[in-house]
C-alpha cells in the first residue's frame, strides 16, 4: 500500500518542518511502543519504567490506541502544537460525529470496542473529562520526566537536516528526498511506502506539516482522514547507545542540585503546573513550591500564570544544565 500526497505551486510556501515534538503524537506513538518489543536497546528500561507506574485510567488509554492498525484520528489533533493543553482542550471539544466515526472505524479495525467507547462516542461529558484526565496523567508518568531528552534528539535530528540542506539550490526537494527512506519524493508528488492509507492526498493549498517523533518506530504515518490539517509524522534516528534512561538517576545533576530538584527539572522540561509536578515527585504541593522557589532564584525555571494555575517552564540555563538542545517559546 502507498499513498501519494500532490503538492501544487501553493502548497509548498504553506509546507514547514515543525521545531519540536507534539505532546500528544507522543502520547499516541508511546502507548503503541509501550505494547510492543519494538527498539529493546532505545525502549526497554522506559518500558518497564512505565508500565509499572500506570493506574487503571492510563491502562484505559492502550485500548484507545492499539499498536497495530487504526487509531482514532481525533486524539492527535493539530492544536496540539501548541502545547499538552491546548492539544487535550481540542480532544475534549471533538464534535461528536468526529468522535463517532473515529470510534466505529477503530471497532471495525480492532473487531471490538474498548472500555467506555460508546459514551465517548456519544460525546458524554464525564467521559471525555475522563479522556482528558488521563492523557495528562499518563504524559506525567510516561513523557514529562524524559520531555527534555526527546526535544535534544529531535532537536539534534532538525539541525542535522538543515546543515545537511545548506547551499542546495532547493531545500525543499532536499529536504524531502531525505527525510526517510519510506518517504519518496518526485516533484509534484510524496509517495508514503507502505501506508495504512492508500491512494491520493491532493493538498489543495494547505501545505503540509512535518513532523519528527520520539516514539514514531521505522516508518511514517500521518491521519487518515484527509479533511484534517495534513501531517506525515517521521521518526526521527535515535542515536546509538542513548537510552531513555530514568531522569531521577543522573548521578551529577543529583549531585548538583539535590535527587528531588533534579527530577523537577526533568519534568518542568515537558512544562507542568505545580499540582502536576508534586504529583510526579509524590510529594506534597508545598514542598514542590518551596523546591520551585530555589530553582526559580537559581534563575533554572520560569513560572507564569494562566487562569488560577502557576505553569512552569525551564529556563535556556535550566536546559543546559539537563545538557539540552530544547527549543524555548518566545
Amino acid at each position: 500500500m502507498a499513498l501519494r500526497i500532490h503538492f501544487s505551486s501553493e502548497d509548498f510556501p504553506q509546507t514547514r518542518l515543525a521545531q519540536a515534538p507534539d505532546p500528544l503524537w507522543e502520547v499516541l506513538l508511546s502507548l503503541h511502543m509501550l505494547q510492543t518489543d519494538d527498539g529493546p536497546l532505545v525502549f526497554d528500561q522506559w518500558r518497564r519504567r512505565t508500565r509499572a507506574r500506570l493506574d487503571g485510567s492510563m491502562r484505559q488509554l492502550l485500548a484507545l490506541a492499539p499498536p497495530r492498525g487504526y487509531s482514532p484520528d481525533f486524539l492527535t489533533p493539530a492544536a496540539a502544537t501548541g502545547g499538552l493543553e491546548a492539544g487535550i482542550g481540542a480532544v475534549l471539544s471533538t464534535p461528536r460525529a468526529r468522535l463517532r466515526e473515529d470510534l466505529i472505524q477503530l471497532a471495525v479495525s480492532q473487531r471490538r470496542m474498548p472500555p467506555g467507547a460508546r459514551l465517548l462516542a456519544e460525546g458524554d461529558p464525564r467521559a471525555l473529562r475522563e479522556l482528558g484526565e488521563a492523557i495528562r496523567a499518563y504524559h506525567r508518568v510516561a513523557l514529562a520526566p524524559y520531555w527534555s531528552r526527546l526535544r535534544s534528539d529531535i532537536g539534534a535530528d532538525l539541525a542535522a537536516r538543515t546543515r545537511a540542506a545548506t547551499g542546495s539550490d532547493v531545500f525543499f526537494d532536499h529536504l524531502l528526498r531525505t527525510l526517510h527512506p519510506g518517504l519518496h519524493w518526485e516533484r509534484p508528488v510524496l509517495t508514503m511506502l507502505g501506508s495504512h492509507v492508500n491512494g491520493d492526498l491532493h493538498l489543495g493549498g494547505r501545505g503540509l506539516l512535518l513532523l519528527p517523533s520520539y516514539f514514531c518506530w521505522r516508518k511514517p504515518t500521518m491521519l487518515r482522514n484527509q479533511d484534517l490539517p495534513p501531517v506525515v509524522v517521521y521518526p526521527v534516528e535515535h542515536a546509538t547507545g542513548r537510552l531513555l534512561q530514568d531522569p531521577a538517576g543522573q548521578g551529577g545533576l543529583a549531585a548538583l542540585v539535590g535527587r528531588t530538584r533534579a527530577a523537577l527539572l526533568e519534568t518542568i522540561a515537558g512544562g507542568s503546573t505545580t499540582t502536576e509536578l508534586a504529583r510526579s515527585a509524590d510529594i506534597a504541593a508545598a514542598t514542590a513550591s518551596h523546591h520551585l522557589t530555589v530553582l526559580r532564584e537559581a534563575g533554572l525555571v520560569v513560572t507564569r500564570r494562566v487562569g488560577g494555575a502557576a505553569h512552569h517552564t525551564l529556563t535556556p540555563l535550566g536546559a543546559e544544565l539537563l545538557g539540552s538542545d530544547a527549543f524555548f517559546p518566545a
